[in-house]
């Protein structure tokens, strides 16, 4: 079987071979192409006159397949585009349709061909983590591969769903979720327990036979069998009250009332299923696709992608393109066993194959469902519908604000993607530039880049807009990224002056400059605006206005939120680096024995003697510099 996993380097390298030996430029022979063409499954790659790969294909019939694209007059006018764009084809012949998809998805996460419908969410899905301590486990937020022992619940939508789950297992079961180190370091319980969301185990203020109660009731729940869970307090309530342990009683009375309450705010229709259900909605040339995620017949949330549709796909094939790959595409999804879709899908038998060979069970895909499945559907398409909405007025909004921006300077084109730099420090201390970028969609995070500044006089912000310029463009230069049709300094001629100088020494010559400067009283709405070489006057609260005061507040936050991590980084450091007898190897022993600054600022000096290399001398000098005394 062919192994979906590709090197890009050998790609590309193969492709810059055949680019040299191609430099006359010879046109692409279709019918040369496809007499020679295997009638066995595969993958094709379609390149352009750069060695660019436009579009990467399967097929269960290379030769059907692909001379399917040079027949006149079948195609959409995007079709014909890129069909008009293709100066060669590569082939991969493989075993079986399952291995072709699978290698499809694996050079579509490579390439990222323009002309493919993307997942641009790559991330790992969260979920809850139980570790498998005998005594005390913990529950956790857990994203990434399940190698370390213990028990996973999920997966979760998001990162906020997660948390919610965990501030509610919080309420109703008191399980600790405070790392080791944090809790082998505890000589009193923590505010967690003060609040009644820990029961606080670190200074065994519960029993070991209490907990492990409390914990396979939490089980219980995440597993979606919270009647089974209601069911047992109530019984061990009545046990209470029969042994006229009324407080003990009082306890599972109010337990239940709070399940109960958790019951009525969340989505529960089945006792059972593992279901993914995906609903599609399209308006205007936008695809909204929306997933909602249900494990052990409870709804853990829902998740929206809108997937570029270069092609004009219709709706079964665009889903099926989704879906290849959103579960195969190298994230590590949890399959489930059943997954539901608004519209058919034309190969759903193939993508059946593949995720049942991951998942080592049998899955399956439908779309003509009963019952509580169709009402998931149902709720499924109308957040679709909602959430496109919703997406395209958003999306309006902000062409609109470009547009204005264009007219507004008088530009040739409206722009289609601005990139605005900031410069944060703190008295010169812990500078960080950064780089935000936006397109027509709004902020586009990806893109978005910080530079640690280093070598400049502190304070000194030329300097340091200079140098992340220089870093940004040069990388820009080598290919690395896209050229902005717009760059914005937040800055006034100074800035300006110095960023037009660093482009005409990189010879980028076709990037205009704008410039913010702040007004006499650094209030909002007093800015003054430089374009090129003048001054411009643009209205205050005008659409314009907006787009660029939106791209330079980005900026800003960007900025200082990478600021404030280098100076508290480099802050924690110190705080150990200026006590005498603390050398790298005993900083590093104090940090993996406590895990951070604030555990050994919580230790006892005799608990800071417990570190090897450490001695009880070195403990108080330790203990006295991190609270500002004396160690005499």
């Amino acid at each position: 079987m062919i192994s979906p996993e590709i090197n890009k380097s050998t790609l590309q390298a193969r492709d810059r071979r055949y680019n040299l030996l191609m430099s006359a430029a010879i046109p692409f022979d279709a019918d040369e192409f496809l007499a020679g063409l295997t009638h066995r499954p595969g993958v094709y790659r379609m390149l352009d006159d750069t060695g660019k790969v436009l579009y990467v294909g399967k097929a269960r019939n290379l030769k059907s397949r692909v001379t399917s694209y040079f027949r006149s007059g079948s195609h959409t006018a995007k079709t014909m585009a890129l069909v008009g764009r293709i100066a060669r084809i590569e082939v991969t012949v493989t075993g079986s349709e399952t291995e072709a998809l699978l290698l499809e998805q694996s050079l579509i996460k490579l390439e990222r061909p323009a002309y493919n419908v993307m997942l641009r969410d790559d991330k790992s899905y969260p979920f809850i983590y139980l570790t498998d301590h005998s005594d005390f486990p913990r529950l956790a937020f857990h994203r990434g591969a399940r190698k370390k022992t213990g028990k996973y619940f999920g997966p979760y939508p998001s990162a906020s769903a997660v948390r919610e789950s965990l501030n509610i297992l919080q309420k109703l079961f008191r399980i600790r979720q405070c790392d080791d180190n944090f809790m082998k370091n505890r000589s009193r319980p923590c505010l967690q327990y003060q609040i009644q969301r820990c029961s606080g185990p670190c200074v065994n203020l519960v029993d070991e036979q209490s907990y492990a109660d409390d914990v396979r009731f939490a089980i219980m729940f995440l597993e979606g069998r919270s009647q089974a869970v209601l069911d047992d307090y109530k019984g061990l309530m009545d046990a209470a009250a029969g042994a006229q342990q009324y407080e003990k009683a009082a306890r599972y009375r109010d337990q239940i009332m709070r399940l109960r309450k958790v019951q009525e705010q969340q989505y529960v229709y089945a006792a059972e299923g593992d279901v993914d259900v995906f609903a599609y909605a399209q308006q205007q040339g936008v695809v909204c696709v929306q997933g909602m995620f249900i494990r052990q017949g409870r709804v853990l949330g829902s998740r929206t992608w809108f997937p570029r549709n270069e092609l004009g796909l219709e709706s079964g094939e665009l889903l099926e393109a989704f879906l290849d790959q959103f579960y195969l595409g190298g994230s590590g999804r949890d399959i489930p066993r059943d997954v539901i879709t608004a519209v058919p899908l034309p190969d759903s038998d193939l993508l059946e194959t593949a995720l049942s060979e991951g998942a080592s069970r049998k899955v399956k895909i439908a779309s003509d469902v009963r019952g509580q499945r169709a009402r998931w559907l149902d709720m499924a398409t109308e957040n679709a519908t909602y959430n496109l909405s919703v997406y395209l007025a958003d999306k309006r909004n902000v062409l609109a604000r470009f547009l204005a921006l264009a007219e507004s300077l008088s530009m040739d084109a409206v722009p289609e993607r601005l990139e605005c730099f900031d410069i944060s420090h703190t008295m010169g201390e812990g500078t960080v530039a950064s780089c935000v970028v936006f397109d027509h969609q709004g902020p586009a995070k990806s893109d978005y880049r910080r530079f640690n500044i280093e070598g400049v006089n502190p304070g000194d912000d030329y300097g340091a807009m200079e140098q992340a310029l220089r870093r940004r463009y040069t990388r820009l230069k080598s290919g690395e990224g896209i050229f902005p049709d717009l760059l914005v300094i937040d800055g006034g001629v100074g800035q300006l002056g110095r960023a037009r100088q660093v482009l005409a020494e990189l010879q980028v010559d076709d990037v205009p400059l704008l410039g913010i400067a702040k007004g006499p009283t650094r209030k909002p709405g007093l800015e003054r605006y430089f374009f090129e070489d003048q001054e411009v006057v643009l209205k205050p609260g005008s659409e314009a206005v907006l787009l660029l005061q939106h791209i330079r507040d980005e900026a800003h936050r960007f900025a200082i939120t990478g600021h404030r991590a280098r100076r508290q980084k480099a802050r924690r450091v110190n705080e150990l680096d200026q006590i005498d007898g603390v050398g790298p190897k005993r900083r590093k022993a104090l940090l993996m024995h406590f895990g951070s600054i604030a555990g050994i600022k919580g230790a006892s000096r005799e608990e800071i003697a417990r570190v090897p290399g450490i001695n009880e001398k070195l403990a108080a000098d330790i203990h006295a510099a991190l609270h500002g005394e004396s160690s005499d």
